[in-house]
């Protein structure tokens, strides 16, 4: 297999290959999918569950054209937390607010389906949408940082030299396997890196298998029912905006990757809806709410594997580790510095994609408004500045695609208005 080879969306590729791929996808997955309901105190399983069935659900509805994998959504830890902060409700409470959530998804997507997307554009010009994509992954780089022991925390109150040993090991082999690495090797450079970072903290004893001798082989995800309260369901709400605009900058960014316009084809109304139904779904099953990943999207950059059939055996495999618990367990003792060596070069190829964004739109930056666009969005997102609807806070990334979009409907009047000076 030559290493320079793109594999494409709808190739198939032999089995040998096929699962060792799509294991790599369901790895880099799979800390940031279990870590939400870790962090809500529910069984992963019923997570694995969902986003395997969800992500199929995605790729059919999309008739193969979109390669994307759902996952946990981060966007509603702030307000799940705020419900589960209440005595008189629930995890189920929260599981009403995700159903309602994934109901909206799915009458924009309706919406989007008779209006078309020549919106976006205006809205979200490549001057804003660049830098939207670019925050995506750099939003997330603090969590790689974090995760490599490399930054002071609650959980983290010092330095540990074998955690950071770990993680620059893991990220070494991540890095200098797409140059050195050669044929097959090179397409699965972060499974090796994860495998490497693995047996290395082994080595250094940072591995518990506690867990694993704890849990049974075959386990059944654990199904939870919603209940529906008003309160409940205006505090998860304003969350879809999060979910929305990310979805948004990942179809844009994983369209610039493969090189196919996804807004189009299959079309944004196809994508979203799916994360609709995903959503819908998994709150009424008790799972948490989906969207597609800027893991799924790093992995693509890197290795130029795109074919949705590898993405497939992905969802595939992680409904089987659902039902297998010891494999869960045993894949959940990965050390959180391993993770985040691999997270690190994935999380910056994300925020390296909204600049080639730029570069390949032609964005013309001796033009003021190309300038002051991307300007404000970057410090937007960056600066930590925020606004609350309800008890939700908007802030980074989802902050700064609303900035932009209000900057791109005020550039788009100027221009309708014959005031611009450097009307394009």
């Amino acid at each position: 297999m030559d290493r320079t080879r793109i594999i494409q969306v709808d190739e198939k590729v032999p089995v040998g290959q096929w699962i060792p791929l799509s294991i790599q996808h369901t790895f880099a997955m799979f800390s940031a999918s279990v870590l939400v309901p870790w962090l809500f105190g529910i069984n992963p399983a019923i997570v694995l569950l969902m986003n395997g069935i969800g992500t199929l659900i995605f790729l059919i509805i999309n008739k193969g054209k979109a390669p994307a994998y759902l996952g946990s959504s981060f966007a509603f830890l702030s307000p799940t937390f705020l419900i589960l902060a209440n005595p008189n409700m629930g995890y189920q409470y929260a599981l009403g607010g995700f159903v309602v959530t994934g109901l909206i998804f799915t009458a924009v997507a309706i919406l989007i389906k008779f209006v078309g997307t020549d919106w976006i554009d205006v809205l979200l010009p490549p001057a804003a949408m660049g830098p939207i994509v670019a925050l995506i992954g750099l939003e997330l780089a603090g969590s790689a940082a974090s995760n490599g022991g490399l930054i002071l925390s609650d959980t983290y109150t010092s330095i540990n030299p074998k955690f950071v040993i770990v993680f620059l090991v893991t990220l070494g082999v991540a890095v200098f396997g797409q140059v050195i690495f050669r044929g097959f090797a090179a397409a699965i450079a972060i499974l090796i890196a994860i495998i490497v970072g693995y047996v290395l903290s082994l080595a250094m004893g940072l591995v518990d298998f506690t867990a694993v001798g704890e849990t049974s082989l075959f386990a059944m995800p654990n199904f939870m029912f919603p209940k529906f309260n008003a309160s409940a369901i205006m505090i998860i709400i304003p969350a879809s905006l999060v979910v929305i605009s990310e979805h948004i900058g990942h179809q844009v960014v994983t369209s610039e990757i493969i090189g196919r316009d996804l807004l189009k084809d299959p079309g944004l109304h196809r994508s979203l809806i799916s994360d609709g139904i995903s959503t819908t779904l998994s709150g009424l099953c008790g799972s948490v709410p989906t969207t597609t990943y800027g893991e799924n999207i790093g992995v693509m950059a890197i290795t130029k594997v795109y074919s949705v059939w590898v993405i497939g055996g992905a969802a595939v495999f992680s409904m089987l580790l659902a039902f297998i618990g010891k494999a869960s367990a045993l894949i959940q003792t990965i050390p959180a510095p391993v993770m985040g060596g691999v997270s690190f070069l994935l999380y910056g190829m994300i925020a390296a994609s909204g600049l080639r964004l730029l570069v390949d739109k032609k964005v013309d930056y001796s033009k003021s408004r190309n300038l002051a666009l991307t300007s404000v969005v970057f410090v937007t997102g960056l600066s930590g500045a925020f606004i609350k609807i309800g008890q939700v806070q908007l802030t980074g990334m989802c902050l700064a695609t609303i900035v932009g979009m209000a900057l791109g409907l005020i550039f788009f009047l100027i221009d309708k208005a014959g005031l611009a000076n450097d009307k394009e």
